[in-house]
């Protein structure tokens, strides 16, 4: 396994540093990556608590309001893949630059849009911008960090923010909804994005000649866009109707057949294919999207009936509910940040069974809540131990996947992450809400909700076996010995 790590793609190797140390260009690219996930996950739900205020103000009707939500989600999931290719064919810092103007320019023009059709266009060209900019940041990371103790550190430190973007996005909405207008939510993204162009062009190293020669696969684009796009709908569909919805049945036959059609083109005919044969084929990529496609399917759905939970039951307000989310939030960060301590002496795959577990044991804990829990009694504990388990369960899942791929195809191995994760997290949501309608009573809806979520995380532990048996990360030589000007190891397979 490669323990040198250079400094950016195809740049000198910084190994004089202790190890798991950062260098300041290292910290830079880290956090130019991480300030471009936490835009691309804050925008999947910062709308959701200014959607009243976004209703008043341009006239939606009940039916154009959820695809302000829809449109962002539905083309994120479906170019995702697409997305991640591209950083491989056309290189990382093109494609960065593309996905960040592209969604900072949509966030503008969002914001100040004056009809509904506009600001749900809108809505989806950032989803077009996030599906392009989300493989890219994860795979700056990867071919700026040689696997390793430093990796696993800036792995950590990239899904502690991209957890708080998540979870703070109902907070920021309700702020500046509150305080300032709805617009906000978007326009903020404005300068945010502005400053990561300009740190972008400066910090990351001119691309070189990428593998494939620029060559997309066309065929394979249009299909696994298709697939995913069709499929996600329909899941959709399931949980606002019902699975025999005729639109549901249409949405998931037509993503079943194109994506089947998908991996028959891949591994038949694409002389460049999107998702390239050779790395399906690796154990820690099949199994660890597998796992992370369970993972997604309990945690995102946990922030949608808890907001639900803190405004239908306990009746809170917008910035309230944000507020109430805190608590996910900071022990998710702490979490993540003290996964690469705990990989070091467990390693990834016992990580991942135990942080599983551990989440599993909040759900069936926060199964017991009622109509008269509360905020104290009900929700905080849960919260705890909950948010413990996802924020140490991401870092070392994310650490499998990445591990042992070749740099040509890093940008496939982050897309496919990204696009398990998202698919597994919308059809959870729907199976979810299919499970808590089908009972009639509050306390029992959520107490079902929970469990099945307890289960999913059982399932988590139990793919997670899996997985290969992977050591820690070996800490960077230091000094000398640590050949400075040599090019980082080849990744075993």
């Amino acid at each position: 396994m490669g323990q040198r790590e250079t400094r950016a793609a195809g740049g000198p190797v910084e190994g004089a540093e202790p190890a798991g140390v950062l260098t300041s260009r290292q910290t830079a690219l880290l956090w130019l990556a991480c300030a471009a996930q936490f835009m691309v996950v804050l925008d999947v739900s910062v709308v959701n608590v200014a959607l009243p205020s976004i209703r008043t103000a341009l006239g939606f009707d009940a039916a154009g309001l959820q695809w302000v939500v829809g449109s962002y989600a539905l083309v994120f999931a479906g170019f995702l893949l697409l997305g991640g290719r591209l950083a491989d064919l056309f290189g990382r810092r093109r494609v960065f630059l593309w996905g960040l103007v592209l969604f900072s320019a949509a966030s503008l023009v969002g914001g100040l849009a004056v009809a509904p059709g506009l600001l749900i266009a809108m809505r989806a060209v950032q989803g077009l911008g996030a599906a392009v900019l989300a493989p890219a940041t994860l795979t700056v990371l990867t071919t700026t960090f040689a696997e390793g103790a430093r990796r696993t550190k800036a792995l950590a430190i990239w899904t502690a923010v991209s957890s708080a973007g998540g979870a703070a996005g109902n907070l920021i909405g309700g702020v500046l909804t509150d305080t300032l207008s709805w617009r906000w939510i978007l326009l903020i993204n404005v300068p945010i994005g502005a400053a990561a162009v300009l740190a972008a062009v400066r910090l990351l190293p001119a691309d070189t000649e990428r593998s494939g020669s620029g060559r997309l696969d066309i065929p394979g684009a249009v299909l696994a866009t298709l697939g995913v796009t069709a499929l996600v709908y329909g899941v959709n569909q399931a949980g606002k109707h019902s699975w025999g919805d005729p639109t549901t049945l249409a949405g998931l036959g037509l993503g079943a057949a194109a994506l089947t059609a998908f991996v028959c083109a891949e591994a038949r005919f694409a002389a460049a294919p999107l998702m390239p044969p050779r790395l399906v084929r690796l154990r820690p990529i099949w199994a660890g999207n597998v796992t992370m496609l369970l993972a997604g399917g309990c945690f995102i759905p946990m922030w949608y009936f808890l907001s639900l939970y803190m405004q239908d039951v306990l009746g809170y307000g917008a910035l309230a509910t944000g507020v109430g989310f805190l608590p996910h939030t900071l022990v998710g960060i702490a979490a993540a940040r003290l996964a690469p301590v705990a990989m070091r002496r467990t390693g990834a795959r016992a990580l991942i069974v135990l942080s599983a577990l551990l989440a599993a044991v909040g759900f069936l804990w926060q199964s017991r809540i009622g109509e008269h829990s509360g905020y104290w009694g009900g929700l905080l504990g849960p919260a705890i131990v909950m948010s413990a388990g996802m924020g140490l369960l991401i870092t070392p899942i994310t650490t499998t996947v990445t591990s042992g791929v070749d740099e040509r195809d890093a940008g496939a191995a982050s897309g496919l992450m990204n696009t398990t994760r998202q698919l597994g997290g919308v059809v959870g949501l729907a199976a979810l809400v299919t499970l808590a309608t089908a009972h009639t009573g509050t306390d029992l809806a959520y107490r079902s909700v929970f469990a099945a979520s307890a289960a999913v995380c059982g399932a988590v532990a139990l793919m997670a076996c899996a997985l290969p048996a992977a050591h820690a990360p070996e800490p960077e030589p230091v000094g000398p010995s640590a050949a400075p000007d040599e090019p980082a190891d080849e990744p075993a397979r």
